[in-house]
């Protein structure tokens, strides 16, 4: 027997088999279109006396299905706005109606890491648990001190806060930022040399366009960042990374003799997460300032220090041949979409000329709130609570992998932690690897990125060193939520035990 649900706001086919009884046969019916996304994560289902009426059931069997998907986690009932799907409902590992009897684990599919993850005609589908890194822990923004900075920044912005502005961003968070940077990271900071940009992208987006010819960037790195530097007309020259840092050294050498620009991340370099050696950082201070040439300081989560005060910025040093680049995405979220750059005078003309050409300007509202957030001191409070807390995710991290659930850990060390939201987990070689991993993990609803795709792959001819390149995953240990976490380093944990 086939019926027919109508009272949804989706047009929604329910079959409910009646030979599994009315009960077992609707929890069945439910999971399967919660499971192939007829009912969507947030959607609202009837009441159990609407359903009940529908189906021609008794209303107590609707009510014991609905508490069946609760307890499972498919559904989420509120008192006042009835019940919804959950919002990672029938994304995760396969429930009771698919595993097999007596299943004790997942079986890993024999396919590539990049394609591990189910997927839907739109893409692929999200799993329950995640620990790529690129994102703080969204769930934690700070929305009523934020919307308190919003109300005050706005009852006393002027009227042209609503207009066309200048390209450089505005005044008020110019000197908010000035005042901030120089305070917490020794950034030496005139406000009129600072430019408001919409993310770190853009940014250097706008710095391939100025500076153009070579760049060198660190390799591992972020492979949109090299590509955004190509399409801007620079050349990207791979600077290898080690436990030290960028390997500063390189750059007198045969390979680097046109590089004017160099890309680093000084106080926690991205993936592996090294802190730049001190002697390296006089280095690439001598590199600059003997050849006028300019470094790029990428400091993407300076604020993010746990076993010290946060490393100064290297802007500090050398400011007249340093651009800094900050963002509000580690700290605050990537959805705020601001960042800024501290300029050289010689660069400031042309960056800004190529900022209006490029969008004008960025978004004025958020960044008078973001100005009065600061100046408030809510950033501070914000930073400071935030860095207790991803202190505790390091640490739990560090303990459950030291112990492996109770055995000793091997085939993999933990490194990159001082610092960040991420930590770097290299595989030995004679343990799993990379695709192994990440394959694994997915089947225990896991979604990991493995170190491998984040190397420069256009010059391996040049460089030749795809065969030395270690392998790792890289862990953000700050993008879950704080109930999230514990279940996703669960899944970690059973990733790399062998069993």
């Amino acid at each position: 027997m086939t019926e027919y649900w109508s009272t949804l706001d989706v047009d929604l086919h329910l079959a409910v088999d009646p030979a599994s009884g009315r009960r077992v046969g609707l929890e069945h019916a439910l999971r399967e279109a919660i499971r192939d996304g007829r009912l969507a994560a947030g959607a609202r289902l009837p009441s159990t006396r609407t359903l009940a009426v529908e189906l021609g059931v008794a209303r107590g069997t609707v009510s014991a299905a609905y508490d069946q998907l609760v307890a499972e986690g498919h559904l989420v009932a509120v008192r006042g706005s009835g019940t919804r799907v959950a919002a990672l409902a029938g994304q995760g590992e396969a429930d009771a109606d698919r595993a097999p009897a007596g299943a004790t684990g997942p079986t890993a599919p024999a396919r590539p890491a990049t394609s591990t993850r189910p997927t839907t005609p739109d893409g692929p589908r999200r799993l329950p648990h995640d620990l790529r890194p690129g994102t703080p822990d969204l769930s934690r923004f700070p929305r009523e001190a934020w919307l308190r900075a919003a109300r005050r920044a706005l009852n006393a912005a002027p009227s042209d806060v609503f207009g066309y502005g200048d390209p450089r961003g505005r005044v008020e968070l110019r000197r908010a930022l000035a005042e901030y940077l120089g305070r917490t990271r020794g950034v030496l900071a005139d406000p009129e040399h600072i430019v408001i940009v919409s993310g770190a992208v853009q940014g250097l987006a706008l710095l391939g366009q100025v500076l153009g010819g070579a760049v060198a960037m660190e390799d591992p790195y972020i492979p949109l960042f090299h590509a955004v530097v190509r399409n801007a007309g620079a050349e990207v020259v791979p600077l290898p990374v080690d436990d030290d840092g960028a390997c500063v050294a390189l750059l007198a050498g045969r390979g680097y003799r046109a590089v004017e620009t160099v890309v680093v991340t000084p106080s926690h370099q991205y993936p592996i997460g090294s802190t730049l050696h001190p002697a390296r950082r006089q280095a690439l201070v001598e590199w600059a300032r003997e050849g006028r040439r300019y470094v790029v300081e990428d400091d993407y989560d300076g604020e993010f220090r746990y076993d010290r005060q946060p490393v100064g910025a290297l802007q500090g040093r050398l400011p007249d041949r340093t651009v800094y680049l900050g963002t509000a995405s580690k700290t605050l979220g990537p959805g705020v979409r601001l960042a800024w750059m501290v300029l050289p005078e010689p660069l400031l003309g042309p960056v800004v000329r190529a900022k209006r050409h490029a969008d004008h300007q960025s978004e004025a509202l958020g960044q008078v709130t973001l100005a009065e957030f600061i100046a408030s001191h809510d950033y501070d409070r914000h930073i400071r609570a935030s860095r207790l807390r991803y202190r505790r995710r390091r640490d739990l991290l560090a303990e459950r992998l030291r112990t492996k659930a109770g055995r000793p850990a091997a085939g993999f060390r933990l490194g990159g932690i001082a610092a960040g939201l991420h930590a770097l987990i290299r595989l030995e070689p004679a343990g799993m690897g990379e695709e192994e991993v990440v394959t694994r993990a997915a089947g225990f609803g896991l979604e990991l990125e493995g170190l491998g795709g984040l190397w420069d792959t256009s010059a391996r001819d040049r460089f030749a060193r795809a065969a030395d390149q270690p392998q790792g995953i890289v862990v953000g240990f700050g993008s879950p939520s704080e109930a999230a976490y514990p279940r996703a380093l669960d899944a970690l944990v059973r990733t790399l035990s062998w069993s």
